[in-house]
């Protein structure tokens, strides 16, 4: 049953070199407020180290500060204190012009460990070329960091990491635990943090994973109408639906192209596909789940029977399925079967949030794998590392359990508008970009359903000029992988070059003459 949780909870998860000093702590300032070792959370407090970091071939000195800061009512009473590890390069002298990236994980139960140790900060945890935990666990520095470019601050949402509710009174579930609770408070939130850190004039982004980039969509017109804050960008790391339908047929045909990267990855397409590469199988499959796939779902009963065997011999084709298969679930294969049955005769499950990691069931029958083996693998490594990276170098010391996963359910869904609060975003702030980063071999966010979401956000097509979508061979979290780490990266880097406008750069639609 637990394990079953955790794979609930991970659906929107999202759910992830040159030597350099360690961070070592810095003179403590006047105002810091110490952290006491206790299992009651100071819910208003900082530690500050530095450390430096070679980025690109250039030392990067910075300030890392960790603490909390509170979360308020409607009556100016403290309900919680919300965590958060920030980075600034010290050596800017200009912090007016210096962006600031806010960043979000999912979940919605899971605090931002993933991204910060895993992609975007300095420091990232010991894994192999390809993600796999490694021992002795630890940290280690990262030269592909966006440090360099933008300061960073992580945000634990309640619940996750070390943010709690100031007591077992506070009615957690109504304050924090939906799609616009958690919007509106963490608006909120950021709204203080960038009054404390004088960040007002600095060009925003925001960027979130899996759960976190509903967050970030919701979040991006919260701020302009409940704040006045405008954004320079958002980032989508291996999106979620944002609350766009796409219901029947639609829900059913799309994933077909992950069905396929995946069956290319373990070489189990049809030769004259496999010999190709992956990115020139992809466009073909796309053609045929829009342009033959769609329509014959649609039709559901009505299809002929000749034409229900042919289409079933494409999706077999494309999916490395039988066509017996795909006839008996009616044309349209759920993702858990495929996970099952794609190397079920080799004995062998594929991940859900990444299928190139393998699992290994106690029977080979069923309609689905009995663990989720990439989702195992990453708590394996990231564990140990956040742990050790809070404790020892960053020097919060409090005996509070880090939660990976927190207790943040149920969780309320309903009116998830975050796919056209975005819009509505990006319509109403010319300065406002968007960046969507997938994975191929992303099986619970995958590569497809994200394109479709920019196509369904953007149904006239005014805003195309500012949407970028970038694809990697490699899962939901795609960074894990050395290659897609360094690229992955460096797409950030030129995303908030880019959407950073030049000194005295007006926010205006072009008008006729």
């Amino acid at each position: 049953m637990k394990q079953s949780s955790i794979l609930l909870l991970i659906c929107y998860l999202t759910i992830i070199s040159t030597f350099a000093q360690k961070p070592t702590p810095a003179d403590k300032p006047k105002e810091d407020k110490p952290v006491s070792l206790s299992r009651t959370l100071n819910i208003d407090s900082q530690v500050v180290t530095n450390g430096q970091v070679t980025i690109k071939g250039q030392r990067v000195p910075y300030k890392a500060t960790v603490g909390t800061i509170p979360v308020w009512d409607e009556e100016g009473k403290p309900v919680a204190g919300v965590f958060f590890t920030y980075f600034e390069r010290s050596d800017v002298a200009d912090r007016a012009t210096r962006p600031l990236v806010i960043s979000f994980n999912g979940g919605p139960g899971t605090a931002s460990v993933w991204m910060m140790i895993g992609y975007t900060g300095p420091r990232i945890l010991k894994v192999d070329d390809e993600g796999y935990p490694i021992q002795p666990y630890g940290i280690k520095d990262n030269p592909n960091s966006i440090l360099d470019v933008a300061d960073i601050v992580y945000v634990d949402p309640v619940n996750t990491g070390f943010s709690r509710p100031v007591n077992k009174d506070v009615p957690a579930a109504k304050l924090f635990f939906g799609v616009n609770a958690d919007i509106k408070y963490l608006a909120d939130w950021i709204n203080t943090f960038v009054s404390r850190y004088n960040r007002w004039s600095s060009p925003k982004y925001l960027i979130g994973e899996s759960y976190g980039t509903a967050r970030v969509s919701g979040l991006a017109l919260e701020l302009q109408n409940a704040h006045w804050m405008y954004l320079n960008g958002v980032i989508l790391v291996s999106p979620t639906d944002l609350g766009i339908e796409r219901d029947g047929p639609a829900k059913g045909v799309l994933k077909l192209p992950y069905f396929a990267a995946t069956a290319w990855y373990h070489k189990a397409l049809p030769a004259d596909l496999q010999k190709k590469d992956l990115t020139d199988v992809l466009p073909e499959v796309e053609a045929f789940t829009i342009q033959e796939y769609l329509p014959a779902l649609a039709l559901g009963g009505s299809l002929s029977d000749q034409k229900r065997k042919d289409i079933a011999a494409k999706v077999a084709r494309y999916s490395g399925l039988s066509e017996t298969a795909v006839l008996q679930q009616n044309l349209d294969v759920p993702t858990n079967f495929f996970w099952k049955e794609l190397l079920r005769s080799k004995s062998q499950t594929v991940g859900r949030l990444d299928s190139r990691y393998l699992g290994v069931d106690s029977k080979d029958a069923g309609i689905g794998p009995d663990y989720n083996a990439e989702l195992t693998s990453w708590l394996h490594s990231f564990t140990p590392a956040i742990n050790l990276y809070m404790r020892e170098e960053l020097n919060y010391k409090t005996d509070l359990k880090y939660f990976m996963f927190g207790p943040t359910f149920p969780w309320d869904n309903t009116n998830n508008h975050t796919g056209e609060n975005l819009r509505q975003a990006m319509a109403q702030n010319p300065y406002l970009h968007l960046l969507v980063q997938s994975g191929y071999y992303d099986g619970a966010c995958d590569y497809f359903n994200a394109k479709y979401n920019m196509w369904q956000m953007d149904a006239s097509g005014k805003l195309k000029d500012r949407m970028q979508w970038e694809g990697y061979r490699s899962g939901h979290m795609m960074y894990l992988r050395k290659e897609d780490l360094a690229t992955s990266n460096e797409h950030l880097r030129k995303f908030i070059q880019k959407s950073t406008p030049k000194n005295s750069e007006p926010a205006k639609y072009s008008g006729s003459r």
